[in-house]
């Protein structure tokens, strides 16, 4: 075992990827949409592991450890490549931080079935370095399905992109009082376009959909919750709207345009995360 050759190569890496995430204390830690997507997404390899053996580091030689952890050295069997290179070898080794349990013990991890969201370690083949302190996942067919599912839908040719702002809004006031449309549109990592659309009749509830073409279509409907164009929106947009957006309109149709993207922020609801962010 070359365990202090891996160390000594993969701790800066495991302190830069880790940044200041937390851990939870919870041996089952339970991950949101939100937070499985966050993960999933900026991971090149996702794979399914049997550990084999986990052997804890000296204190001394895990620089950057937080207090109530431990560092250990795995080693694991692969199980299911579900997205990476088809040539990850049998025998993978990483090294991972732990929450202590009340006793101040490491949990037991030896034989244990986990997924992992690592990249591969350029020039050593076999190691992996998890993309997050803790993306080391226990799996259950829950969390793989719904990582499965985040990166089918990635993978796509329609998938949305990453929403990063927020360019411009429209809003026409309809004939008769209380009936109006409001078109906001989104910048896109990718330049692809994005635009949300409100309409708003008298006496109904107001509607809004989500146009992925500069065409809107008129069957366009909200996104379902927990889908990548969910995430992309609920955990995307800005919490309010620009004011450059809306400079070009009169105050009135400024005021209307801002509430309607209250109302699209209330129908996504929120971004739920149950850990700290790690974007894609």
């Amino acid at each position: 075992m070359r365990i202090p050759s891996l160390i000594s190569v993969t701790a800066a890496l495991l302190m830069t990827a880790v940044d200041s995430l937390a851990q939870t204390s919870s041996p089952a830690p339970t991950y949101s949409y939100a937070d499985l997507a966050d993960r999933a997404l900026a991971a090149p390899v996702a794979l399914v592991v049997t550990v084999t053996d986990a052997i804890r580091v000296e204190p001394e030689r895990a620089p950057g450890l937080k207090t109530g952890h431990a560092r250990l050295f795995i080693e694991a069997t692969a199980n299911r490549l579900i997205r990476g290179p088809n040539d990850i070898p049998p025998l993978i080794r990483y090294l991972v931080d732990v929450p202590l349990d009340a006793r101040g013990k490491v949990p037991k991890l030896k034989k244990g079935t986990m997924l992992l969201l690592a990249r591969t370690v350029p020039g050593r083949p076999g190691e992996l370095q998890l993309i997050a302190q803790d993306a080391q996942l226990p799996l259950t067919p829950e969390t793989e399905q719904r990582v499965r599912a985040i990166l089918t839908e990635a993978l796509r040719a329609d998938a949305p992109p990453p929403v990063t702002g927020i360019t411009s809004a429209f809003h026409v006031a309809g004939a008769i009082p209380g009936e109006g449309e409001t078109q906001i549109f989104l910048s896109t990592r990718d330049n692809r376009p994005i635009s949300l659309n409100v309409l708003r009749r008298p006496g109904q509830e107001p509607s809004w959909s989500v146009a992925l073409t500069e065409v809107v279509d008129e069957a366009a409907q909200p996104p379902e919750r927990d889908t990548l164009l969910w995430y992309r929106l609920a955990c995307g947009l800005p919490r309010s709207l620009p004011d450059a957006a809306v400079a070009d309109l009169d105050p009135s149709a400024a005021e209307a345009a801002r509430a309607d993207y209250g109302f699209v922020l209330e129908r996504l609801g929120q971004c739920s995360r149950s850990r700290p962010v790690r974007r894609s």
